[in-house]
């Protein structure tokens, strides 16, 4: 198991070496909807599951980030399950949307120990519209027609599960693609480079209707400040989660996860940011998620 893990750690460095891009997109509900970033995670829970989270962020900011993603995954035969997920990010004029399928394999290392693998094979919809721009010329100016490209793109993921704990590796983008970006105020193109995903927690019973589980997320991107998430979460009962999230670049959050039926839930956080010289107007990040399990 050690050298599996070894040498899933070691591909995943080898691959980032030398990049320069930014964050992509973050959720406060990482954990309930971790297969938009590890493709192994369809197989984990062995069940069909359709699940949809919404995220306006720092609302008070106009054309702020706004992040839809939808996805599914089921079982199939042979240890295999399969996903499709859709994200949707849009902030200003751009507008990215990628799309992908996922299979995972699970591995039975011991009578407690699961190792899950998979594969993501997608593309990614790169837009800019810059038809509600306000120029100052009386002839349009040709340097901002619109932008529209498509990229393909795979990543890869592990994710080795006990009963009362998980650690997930991934990478979901390992090739590169361009975007549009603002340099001393002209348009110029940039790169958008690999992410390594890797977030892990555990479940601790305190006794027969609580437990308590602590997560992380950790993002790495060359070029990038580090962004990790770290979250306290009490269950009651099996009918509803609370947590609390802490991210290192200055901002908490605190989320509610209810389960409406037994096969249907719904959660809502709302984020803040901690430190107002980075957006001093900026008001609160809400976030919905919506879970369907058959």
């Amino acid at each position: 198991m050690k050298k599996i893990i070894f040498m899933s750690s070691g591909l995943l460095v080898l691959l980032t070496s030398n990049l320069w891009a930014q964050q992509e997109s973050i959720l406060a509900f990482y954990k309930t909807h971790l297969n938009l970033v590890n493709p192994a995670v369809v197989g984990v829970e062995e069940e069909t599951i359709f699940t949809s989270t919404v995220r306006k962020q720092w609302t008070g900011i106009k054309d702020a980030p706004e992040t839809q993603a939808v996805s599914f995954m089921t079982p199939l035969e042979n240890n295999l399950s399969f996903g499709v997920s859709v994200i949707r990010d849009k902030v200003f004029i751009e507008t990215q949307t990628y799309m992908s399928i996922d299979f995972s394999y699970k591995v039975k290392l011991n009578d407690d120990l699961d190792l899950f693998m998979g594969v993501k094979a997608g593309a990614n919809n790169y837009e800019v519209n810059t038809s509600g721009l306000q120029t100052y010329n009386i002839a349009s100016d040709p340097s901002l027609g619109n932008i529209s490209r498509m990229h393909p793109n795979f990543g890869v993921g592990f994710y080795l599960k006990n009963k009362d704990y998980f650690v997930s590796l991934s990478t979901p983008k390992m090739l590169s693609s361009e975007r549009a970006k603002n340099v001393e105020g002209y348009g110029t193109v940039t790169t958008d480079r690999t992410h390594i995903y890797l977030s892990g927690g555990y479940t601790y019973q305190i006794n027969e209707e609580v437990t308590f589980s602590p997560s992380f997320m950790f993002r790495y991107v060359n070029g990038a400040p580090l962004s990790t998430d770290f979250t306290a979460a009490v269950n009651v009962s099996e009918l509803a989660d609370f947590a609390l999230t802490y991210r290192t670049d200055n901002a908490i959050a605190g989320m509610t996860l209810f389960k409406v039926n037994k096969n249907f839930k719904l959660g809502y956080a709302y984020e803040y940011i901690t430190s107002k010289d980075l957006l001093g107007r900026a008001n609160g990040t809400h976030e919905l998620l919506l879970r369907y399990q058959l």
